[in-house]
């Protein structure tokens, strides 16, 4: 006889697994090493985020604003001439000219990008600019420098002789197609060692932050594809595809081939599943799902990866191939370094 005791059990055991259903649809549940942390809190791509996280962290420590935090952590890989692949020091285009895109955007949704500007070191600070000086988003090519020049920025020459060399090495058989990892793959001859799980790994550094009042705010920053055409921009000073921030939700940054994150909308659409329920880790996941999705032949042969922070501040990633990584730094600890999880 199904009596009201029986009756009750069950109905409790019913709600019981509705709720894990709800749970595990919305992915609020996150499946690998997604997890809740006090503010404040930074967060940023690649191995050599860890010295960039340490600067934002001055700035986080001391009750300050996410917005300065993340312009001075993304100072650190700007201005190092070993990183050939950010600011100062990076590889150029093929002809030989170092370009520079950045963008940043803080809690009330204020964005401010450069695109393709030459001869300045800090592209980040010059986006800040635009973003509180102008009524515009974005400035590009000579109007950039023109501008970043009235603001007192100072014109050097961002060409060292490392980079210098490999340009110079590439125009002997000058053959251009994006690398996956090229940030490993130009260490693997000279240097085996410089592989992934070092400072040497390194791309586009995207930064997310929240400060001690729960705001966000992130920036990403580089010097583009190495050897590219002259002009070409890519995801990193696009809001929306390279960088996206919603304060009521997280944000998200990516990494990587700019064109296919670009065509997707990508970080966007990362907070927008966000929005939807889903953890950073899955929502990560199902902007590159959504990549492979439309060109699985492209996939193969190009890495894309996509870091991201929620209001609780949880975070994760997830990116198509092995060797990315992400770098954290809160209260707990400051140096922390997450192999992200990839579809191949």
């Amino acid at each position: 006889m199904f009596n009201r005791r029986k009756f009750i059990k069950a109905s409790a055991l019913s709600a019981g697994l509705m709720a894990i259903d709800k749970s595990s649809i919305a992915n609020v549940l996150p499946e690998n090493d997604s997890k809740a942390a006090n503010f404040p809190i930074v967060i940023s791509t690649w191995d050599f985020g860890i010295a960039a996280n340490a600067d934002a962290w001055k700035v986080l420590s001391s009750g300050g604003r996410a917005l300065d935090a993340v312009e001075q952590g993304v100072w650190v890989p700007e201005a190092d001439e070993k990183n050939q692949s950010v600011g100062y020091g990076g590889l150029p285009d093929r002809d030989g000219r170092v370009t520079l895109d950045a963008c940043i955007m803080d809690e009330q949704g204020n964005c401010g990008a450069v695109l393709a500007l030459e001869y300045i070191k800090h592209p980040i600070s010059v986006a800040r600019k635009v973003m509180e000086k102008t009524p515009h988003v974005m400035l590009a090519g000579d109007g950039a420098l023109q501008f970043a020049l009235e603001q007192g920025f100072k014109k050097e020459n961002l060409l060292t002789p490392a980079s210098e060399k490999a340009w110079k090495e590439w125009l002997k058989t000058a053959k251009y197609a994006p690398v996956v990892n090229i940030e490993n793959k130009l260490y693997e001859k000279a240097a085996p060692q410089k592989l992934p799980g070092n400072q040497y790994n390194h791309d586009t550094i995207g930064m997310l932050a929240i400060d001690v009042k729960g705001n966000i705010s992130g920036a990403c920053t580089t010097s583009g594809m190495a050897y590219k055409l002259h002009g070409r921009i890519g995801d990193s000073p696009i809001i929306g595809a390279g960088l996206y921030v919603d304060n009521e939700i997280g944000g998200a940054t990516s990494t990587g081939v700019g064109e296919e994150v670009v065509r997707n909308v990508g970080s966007f659409l990362v907070v927008e599943l966000m929005r939807q329920g889903f953890s950073p880790d899955a929502a990560c996941k199902e902007a590159v799902m959504r990549i492979i999705k439309k060109k699985p032949e492209t996939a193969k042969n190009i890495q894309v990866g996509f870091l991201a922070i929620n209001k609780k501040g949880e975070y994760g990633a997830y990116a198509i191939q092995q060797g990315f990584s992400y770098a954290v730094c809160n209260a707990e600890k400051q140096d922390l370094l997450i192999k992200g999880k990839s579809y191949y």
